[in-house]
């Protein structure tokens, strides 16, 4: 099993120095490559006749699954299609091109009538690709995570062009995929037996009393700059506007607009409605207010600054930094922050004003953007003059009648495009959730309340018994308050999005902290050191998870992941993920703990048990997602390499627990190290080898 980590390890690097095909010829697709994967199958057989598997059903289907997985894989690789066909509208296709280059006979006829992109409503941004086709005179749709089978074949959406052009995925593998189902079949039969099998290992502990885990258990002041009074500013906050391909209250426009220049979602005691109301209706004032965040010494010194803020005049007084080639990253940085200033001033990002064209289509315009054709005078002068009259009730600091014409906006806004705004639920679920982003502070308490509180369980282990208690009941408060509070946003997400939050890696390292937080209040009742170990982790999660300064907008979801089967992909890893934290920070503290050190690796191989299964099936559902949206279960990205690395490395402990099983100290070091396998999948991959998972 080393070798093959190994193996693993060494492709992904040279997938990211030669790229992806260089890594397949020498390794995923190399006559040696395929040899070892053979021997671990065969390796797997002959683990079912040295220990007479057949005796213990649920060891026979685990070990034999893998066997059959590992054939699936090698006659999808021998008898297997897989190439692209691009298809235009009208014409016969009567044949695809393979990704060897040549060329496959189909045994049918496929004609595209036309290619469609189904935008969300009332915006620009893509909802689906869809492919409206003929196929042996019957009609069919294919579109993303909607496949087309025929006769052994199928067809994925994968591209377009701009004259209706659609270019498909065409893959024939019937008996590969049906080989690889029976093995994940297999697999997924043998985990749910071992679990419910008086007899195992895992009964056994849980028997035993060991731990019924699942079951029971400095800044320079100055002068605030003006603004609107913050009832106004909350009115116009309630105003919608088109951002980022989606209908939202302008408040999350402020929002992110604060903390991209501030990094911060308020500034001084303002909200964020007031930072975005401050510069647009006192522009002069703001422009020389250092509240532009700059990183490194470096820009520090080009930009003339002191301190680690700087305004957008100064900024624009050194314009000429922008035009060098190559733009430093560092400067890049800034400059995406100047432009931003300047989109706002010109009035190109506040797309408030819903219009149809010619044809009644509903389309969202700026002040300072060119209107359809055929617009009505009253809303033609509406658009022009509504953001100069309230610069002129500003000015006068008629404030009353500004707070009446920002509720007129949402009745013209309401008016030209009810059917296409978002419910009055979503709109109130994402200004609450706008309300409870914490940034940093939140993280930093839980680290630092965390920690003392682990070290002061250490400390008071079998001495100080009711300092101990204390300790536990703080930790276990602290635990469960911020477990309610990510399930909330998580809540607060999904309903202000429409989908479950899990696209990216700011939902997946909430999901992560909650199921740490889960964890630790299940594991409470029999392992008192339980809320003192998560309440750091769920602390350091939280960090990675605001490391950008902010949440990141709730945005809509890109067409592929709009699958039922990323919730449970995401769901199950980060619940692994989860247990795997769990289990090193108790093997941390088997470690310091002599006395303990048999008991708490007691507790970390049953949490093993778990962990290594939600792995296990969560890679089986990712694989199977994949293959209903590429047509292909396993591609070698990087990603999939190292959660496989890591569910081979996590798999060690248990497949020789009894040799272990006399060395406790060494156990608990091996789990300490082996969760660097899950930070470079988790971290590593996105940072460094990058991949088409390269966005979780």
């Amino acid at each position: 099993m080393v070798p093959t980590v190994c193996v693993f390890a060494v492709g992904t690097i040279v997938e990211r120095s030669r790229g992806h095909e260089v890594a397949v010829d020498l390794f995923y697709g190399s006559w040696w490559f395929c040899l070892l994967l053979a021997v671990f199958g065969v390796a797997a057989v002959a683990a079912v006749v040295r220990h007479r598997l057949w005796l213990v059903p649920h060891r026979l289907l685990l070990c034999s699954s893998v066997a059959i997985i590992l054939l699936g894989g090698a006659l999808t690789f021998w008898t297997g299609q897989h190439g692209h066909v691009t298809m235009q509208p009208g014409k016969a296709t009567t044949s695809f091109t393979t990704d060897s280059g040549d060329t496959a006979i189909l045994p049918f006829t496929l004609i595209l009538d036309r290619f469609e992109v189904v935008n969300y409503p009332g915006t620009r941004a893509p909802m689906d690709f869809v492919s409206h086709v003929n196929i042996e005179g019957e009609s069919a749709d294919i579109s993303m995570n909607h496949i087309l089978r025929k006769d052994g074949y199928r067809f994925y959406q994968e591209d377009y062009d701009s004259e209706g052009n659609s270019t498909l995925s065409v893959a024939h593998d019937p008996v590969g995929i049906a080989v690889t189902y029976l093995g994940y079949l297999m697999l997924l039969v043998g985990l749910v037996w071992m679990f419910l099998t008086p007899g195992s290992r895992f009964r056994r502990m849980l028997k035993g009393g060991t731990l019924l885990l699942l079951l029971t258990f400095g800044v320079t002041a100055h002068a605030t700059p003006r603004t609107l009074p913050q009832t106004v500013a909350d009115q116009m906050g309630q105003v919608y506007v088109l951002y980022k391909g989606r209908i939202s209250p302008l408040q999350t426009l402020a929002k992110d607009f604060t903390t991209k220049l501030y990094g911060k979602p308020t500034y001084q005691g303002l909200s964020s409605e007031q930072v975005l109301a401050g510069w647009v209706f006192y522009f002069d004032d703001w422009s020389q207010e250092p509240m532009i965040k700059v990183k490194g010494v470096d820009m520090h010194r080009q930009l003339g600054m002191e301190g680690a803020y700087t305004s957008f005049s100064n900024l624009a007084a050194h314009q000429d930094l922008f035009e060098r080639h190559p733009m430093p990253g560092g400067m890049r940085a800034i400059h995406e922050k100047y432009n931003l200033v300047q989109m706002l001033f010109s009035g190109q990002m506040l797309k408030i004003y819903p219009l149809a064209d010619s044809n009644g289509t509903i389309n969202w315009y700026s002040q300072s953007d060119d209107l359809p054709l055929g617009v009505g005078d009253d809303e033609y002068l509406f658009v022009r003059k509504q953001l100069s009259y309230c610069q002129e009730l500003v000015v006068s600091g008629d404030f009353e009648t500004l707070s009446t014409v920002f509720e007129k906006t949402r009745q013209f806004q309401q008016r030209q495009a009810a059917d296409l705004l978002p419910s009055e639920s979503r709109i109130n679920a994402e200004r609450l959730y706008n309300a409870l982003t914490t940034g940093r502070w939140l993280a930093m308490l839980c680290i630092t309340l965390g920690l003392l509180t682990f070290a002061l369980a250490l400390y008071c282990h079998n001495r100080h018994e009711k300092v101990a208690c204390i300790n536990k009941g703080i930790a276990l408060v602290a635990v469960a308050a911020l477990t309610l509070f990510l399930l909330l946003v998580v809540i607060l997400r999904w309903v202000a999005g429409g989908h479950a939050p899990m696209a990216g890696g700011f939902d997946s390292m909430n999901l992560m902290t909650i199921g740490i937080g889960v964890i630790g209040l299940l594991a409470t009742p029999r392992h008192r050191l339980a809320p003192s170990i998560a309440l750091p982790a769920m602390g350091f999660c939280l960090l990675v998870a605001m490391m950008s300064g902010s949440n990141p907008p709730i945005t809509n979801l890109m067409p592929v992941l709009s699958s039922p089967l990323l919730t449970l992909h995401v769901t199950i890893i980060m619940m692994a993920y989860a247990l795997f934290f769990f289990v090193m920070l108790n093997s941390l503290a088997g470690l310091i703990l002599r006395s303990q050190t048999t008991r708490l690796q007691r507790i970390s191989l049953l949490l093993l048990y778990p962990a290594t299964a939600l792995l296990a099936i969560g890679i089986m559902i990712g694989a199977v997602w994949a293959n209903v949206s590429w047509g292909c279960y396993w591609s070698w990205d990087p990603k999939e390499v190292w959660a496989l690395i890591t569910l081979l490395i996590y798999l060690m402990p248990l497949l020789y627990e009894k040799s272990l099983r006399h060395h406790p100290r060494l156990f608990h070091l091996y789990c300490l190290l082996a969760f660097l396998s899950v930070v470079i999948t988790y971290f590593g991959v996105n940072l460094l080898l990058g991949g088409m998972h390269s966005y979780a």
